[in-house]
């Protein structure tokens, strides 16, 4: 066995050979662009631009690694590379374990500086505030739907929508000692608790089920509390040394969880984009489909339509809508132009590259 492996490990080692200096020769060309940006202040993180290398690494990719798992690697690659820049910091849903969290690094890779925050609404100030260069936020889950805390802060905030990440979101029930003997609550946010319901319901009906800000705290307070249990990522049970009870409880076996990338940088067409807007009619028959009409007429098409009860103003619903293309792209822009003279209210969100 020893003289068969040997040469194939001569081969790996000549291979990683290569492969060291092709990233070393990569990340010198990476500083020069650096220089070039910082020239004309130009942004470190492009989303658009990393969008494309990772959709042209799968189509050229000859296997057998799969595309995701060459992406991967490549969002690392570009990820350290991009710190050669300037690290870009990020705020998230804290504390570190959330699936917030990996939403960041699903989207930046690693070499980020990551940003915790106690709240979605800390997100949006840390983020228009500058104190972070990115946010990333909740906006739906397959299951449960919108995240209506964020849908109500689009509507003001200042920063746009510049990228998106979809993850599969599972749940593991946890608790400091592995067992359920002295465990009289279950912890984990709202969203968490309804996903796995049923199987609550099912296996541990008589638990106390307590929300809180955030799964990744429910691990916090599990680990310090043996009569608290935790539903959270695997992840965050390994960060705050929690061991599992039960694995994959949530409800929907294949939940996914959306997630926005939000600050100031309006991104441009990388190919497959996606526009997100806000808009509102005057209550009267028929100002829904006349508001909606322009994207027939121009052909883009809608990929998700949700309402919201307005709170302020003289309109009774808010209307959040996904179109597929850029908005610099003629045909939606076009549709943008007429949507914008029919609605009450009008807000583009931003427009940007679509999730792989």
């Amino acid at each position: 066995m020893t003289d068969k492996l040997k040469p194939l490990r001569e081969q790996i080692d000549a291979i990683d050979a290569q492969i060291l200096d092709l990233l070393s020769r990569r990340a010198r060309l990476a500083q020069d662009v650096g220089h070039v940006k910082a020239e004309t202040n130009a942004p470190v993180f492009r989303p658009e631009r990393e969008a494309q290398v990772l959709r042209g690494v799968a189509e050229r990719n000859p296997g057998p690694l799969k595309d995701p798992e060459i992406q991967t690697i490549f969002r690392e690659i570009m990820s350290a590379c991009r710190s050669l820049e300037r690290r870009v910091t990020v705020a998230y849903l804290g504390p570190a374990g959330t699936f917030s969290e990996q939403a960041v690094y699903q989207q930046f890779g690693r070499a980020v500086e990551g940003l915790p925050c106690v709240s979605i609404d800390e997100v949006f100030r840390a983020t228009e505030a500058g104190t972070a260069d990115f946010g990333v936020v909740p906006v739906e889950n397959s299951s449960e739907g919108a995240i209506n805390r964020t849908l109500d802060l689009m509507l003001a905030t200042t920063t746009v929508i510049s990228g998106e990440v979809a993850i599969a979101v599972q749940h593991s029930l946890m608790t400091k000692t592995g067992s359920m003997d002295g465990v009289t609550v279950v912890c984990a946010h709202s969203q968490a608790l309804a996903q796995c319901q049923a199987w609550l319901n099912l296996h541990h009906p008589n638990l106390e089920r307590r929300a809180v800000a955030s799964n990744a705290e429910a691990a916090v307070m599990a680990s310090k509390d043996p009569s608290i249990a935790a539903i959270a990522s695997e992840m965050a049970g390994q960060q705050y040394g929690l061991a599992v009870v039960a694995g994959h409880i949530q409800d929907d076996p294949h939940n996914r969880t959306r997630f926005a990338v939000i600050g100031h940088l309006h991104t441009s067409p990388s190919g497959h984009d996606q526009t997100s807007l806000v808009l509102a009619v005057p209550n009267k028959a028929g100002a829904v489909y006349n508001l909606l009409a322009p994207l027939a007429t121009h052909g883009v098409s809608m990929t998700r339509f949700e309402s919201r009860p307005a709170r302020i103003g003289t309109w009774e619903y808010y209307f959040y809508v996904d179109i597929e293309g850029h908005e610099h792209d003629p045909a939606v822009a076009r549709a943008l132009i007429e949507l914008k003279d029919n609605a009450a209210f009008f807000k583009v969100l931003g427009s940007y590259p679509l999730s792989l």
